[in-house]
């Protein structure tokens, strides 16, 4: 890895972000598999440390949550006995915060999902965020707790609740129907208006799309669980940092033209 100049370095680091296999990029750069993932690792490790240190203070008004669902080593019916109830063998989930106007992926994290994770998520998220603010989230009970140990009464905070029917079939190969949405005031006084998932859900498909881990249906699989967070990171710095959200740039133009 050290023998390959910055140039060939960021034509590897470019190709994981949109959505290709290390095998893919082994035979769209010439580089060895291993030298890929050591600079995976380096990068992933770097921009999650950034992202740590940089966003904070964020005047976001809107925020949405939820959580994405994925494996790593193995489905989670078929982990080892040894290797049963052990972090990052089987189901993971990885929790994320967007903000529904700027579009900025303020916290994000690997974890189960259960009451701990939830707190850990909540906690970092409230860390980083100067105001007041309005958050939605799915009606996963753990926020309950979660939001109020880390906001106390200071958030508007609402829950939306889908209820969906599906057969076998179309749950493992197309989206389940939503057949019924309900909204719940949870703390504070949030605006109506704004008690929505459709950023955070809009952000779940974005992952799958960007991050070839996360790709149902295949054996593109992590087999480590700080390979998959290393994935994760090296997205979000693309996603916060470097890539031009199509929304924000209609915005702009339209801006400018009205000008």
């Amino acid at each position: 890895m050290n023998k390959l100049n910055r140039e060939r370095q960021a034509q590897v680091i470019a190709a994981p972000v949109e959505g290709n296999s290390i095998r893919a990029i082994e035979r769209m750069t010439g580089v060895a598999k291993h030298t890929i993932s050591e600079l995976i690792k380096e990068a992933g490790i770097a921009c999650a440390d950034y992202q740590d240190r940089t966003l904070g203070n964020l005047k976001c008004k809107r925020v949405q949550v939820d959580e994405i669902w994925q494996l790593v080593d193995a489905k989670e019916k078929n982990v080892p006995a040894e290797k049963e109830g052990q972090f990052g063998f089987g189901d993971i989930w990885t929790w994320v915060a967007i903000d529904a106007d700027t579009k900025l992926v303020p916290s994000f994290m690997t974890g189960n999902r259960d009451a701990r994770s939830g707190r850990i998520f909540v906690d970092d998220l409230a860390s980083r965020l100067a105001s007041r603010v309005q958050l939605t989230s799915d009606g996963l009970k753990v926020y309950l707790e979660a939001v109020e140990g880390a906001f106390g009464c200071a958030i508007d905070y609402a829950m939306l609740i889908k209820t969906y029917e599906s057969s076998q079939e179309e749950t493992r190969y197309s989206p389940a129907v939503c057949t019924r949405c309900e909204s719940k005031r949870v703390m504070g006084n949030p605006d109506p208006k704004h008690i929505s998932a459709s950023y955070s859900e809009r952000q779940n498909l974005t992952m799958r799309m960007q991050i070839r881990r996360f790709t149902r249906l295949t054996s593109a699989i992590s087999k480590k669980v700080e390979n998959h967070a290393y994935y994760i990171a090296l997205h979000y710095m693309h996603y916060n940092f470097c890539r031009i959200h199509t929304t924000l740039s209609a915005a702009l133009k339209g801006g400018a033209a009205s000008k």
